[in-house]
């Protein structure tokens, strides 16, 4: 069974995040030291190269200096360029976060990087022992320098599966939906609207309101999208991720389509090509669903659901939409940023 932590937000969310514990870290770790000795050994050979053999001191402060750079440097740099990914939990599929989820910056970065480099491993660390014993006596697997810049160390890859509801789309925001630039959108960003929307009605109104404005506010800034008059919150954020879901799936139905087309032409069958006849289509109010799905999509499968089949979440209304044509009368927008 994995652990997730325990952490909650200022708002009262709790954090799903699973906790990279030491055998994990110290993998990743063990692959940084292996790229750390190899970045130090490289500029020993050009040390040996341009500095004059006679100059001792030369070659010693720029030794020290080469050293600092490489045990210190490189955990800070990469850290802060990647949102708090070094190559080795690249590799294991590691990040540092704050203690409140969000993204850690320059100075969370330095602060470990100096910790580690101090305290943890190399200089008082005892080669790592220190690291190791704080971190068995953590309960999220802290080390000395996690603890003095508040983050943690949580793994990325996680089941899709996580117990989160699915997301429908709002109605009235299809057409607005589509227009969005979804690349521009970061993966944390996006999981953090996630954890958001499936704890929306577990959440203190002002909390929730105050919540959501924020995360809207950010996923309009990295879209480039503002929220659209009159619509709160939790809607904004459920367009834009049924958006990046359905965007999703079309992507992998159409890789699938060309698949078969390649196989029904004669191409042999790619690996992840499954028979037609697994998948049955959709079916609508009244329609039965044992037709397998076509191997092109057709202009009546690409029509959108009624809007009385579309079942609205997070509280929206399940009334019908009113015919097209009929006037709308504007109404006081109730939803407002939190002051």
């Amino acid at each position: 069974m994995h652990e997730e932590s325990e952490l909650v937000t200022g708002e009262a969310v709790v954090l799903d995040l699973r906790v990279a514990k030491l055998a994990s870290r110290a993998l990743a770790m063990a692959l940084d030291v292996v790229v750390q000795f190899a970045l130090l050994l490289g500029a020993i050979f050009v040390m040996t190269l341009t500095v004059p053999a006679d100059d001792g001191s030369l070659a010693l402060t720029l030794f020290l200096v080469f050293l600092v750079l490489v045990m210190v440097g490189y955990p800070v740099l990469f850290e802060t360029l990647s949102r708090g990914r070094s190559l080795g939990k690249m590799a294991l599929g590691l990040r540092v976060v704050r203690v409140d989820g969000g993204p850690i910056r320059f100075r969370h970065a330095l602060t470990r990087g100096l910790a580690g480099f101090v305290v943890d491993f190399w200089t008082l660390g005892l080669f790592g022992a220190v690291a190791v014993i704080v971190s068995l006596c953590s309960s999220d697997g802290r080390r000395v320098g996690d603890f003095l810049a508040g983050t943690l160390v949580v793994r990325e890859r996680v089941p899709e599966s996580a117990g989160y509801p699915a997301i429908g789309m709002p109605p009235g925001l299809e057409g607005w939906a589509s227009q969005l630039d979804l690349t521009r959108l970061p993966d944390d960003l996006a999981l953090a609207s996630r954890q958001f929307l499936a704890r929306f009605n577990e959440l203190r109104p002002e909390a929730s309101h105050a919540l959501g404005w924020g995360l809207a506010q950010q996923v309009g800034n990295a879209l480039g999208a503002a929220v659209p008059p009159g619509v709160p919150p939790w809607a904004f954020l459920a367009a834009v991720l049924a958006e990046r879901r359905n965007r999703d799936h079309a992507k992998a139905f159409q890789a699938y389509a060309a698949a078969q087309a390649q196989q029904a032409q004669g191409y042999p069958a790619q690996p992840h090509a499954y028979p037609a006849q697994a998948y049955a289509a959709p079916a609508y109010p009244g329609q039965a669903s044992s037709q397998p799905f076509p191997a092109q999509p057709n202009a009546a499968s690409s029509q959108p659901l009624p809007a009385q089949a579309a079942a609205p979440e997070y509280g929206g209304s399940s009334e019908p939409t009113p015919p097209r044509g009929t006037p709308v009368v504007p109404a006081e927008n109730p939803f407002t940023p939190p002051s």
